[in-house]
């Protein structure tokens, strides 16, 4: 018949462990900003971690309620609602990356990264328009650039040193 109306992964679990491990994910998600896990979890768990940050950004006593709900610590909730919320005030969604990053030994399961974006030490940093491939206006090229043509002249001053000295 096919997968019509089958919108979620199972993920080998009933629906009360599912959810219990979603729930915990997106807390530690909170917490940490950037956790390891399966590529399928790390997809489940995107859903849910914008869900939450959509609370955060809404601020109401209602939406602290119910991201209270899902989440299992204070902490979590504080910065939901303080720092993330204002991190993403201006985004209007896509707020988390899944990067895919090696296959574990135990099982050949394929691990992900997920991590909430713009922040301090994300792995890869944000595309600051919507273009895609267009390398005129990535900062990142130039900077590449600049440094590398830093080592090269560094390298010319180190060559011209050795041979001025070479001649005395």
């Amino acid at each position: 018949m096919g997968k019509h109306g089958i919108s979620l992964r199972k993920l080998g679990r009933d629906s009360a462990h599912r959810w219990a491990m979603l729930r915990t994910m997106a807390d530690q998600l909170i917490q940490h900003e950037r956790i390891e896990t399966t590529v399928p979890k790390a997809k489940e768990l995107r859903r849910v971690a914008d869900k939450m940050i959509t609370l955060g950004k809404e601020g109401t006593l209602s939406a602290r309620r119910r991201a209270k709900a899902i989440l299992r610590t204070d902490a979590s909730l504080i910065k939901l609602f303080g720092p993330l919320a204002e991190r993403y005030e201006g985004r209007s969604g896509g707020y988390t990356r899944v990067t895919q990053t090696r296959i574990r030994v135990g099982d050949a399961a394929k691990m992900a990264y997920i991590e909430y974006i713009d922040r301090v030490g994300e792995l890869r940093p944000t595309r600051s328009s919507g273009k895609r491939n267009s390398g005129d206006d990535d900062d990142t090229n130039g900077k590449v650039a600049s440094s590398l043509s830093a080592t090269e002249e560094e390298e010319e001053d180190d060559a011209g040193e050795e041979s001025e000295k070479k001649k005395e």
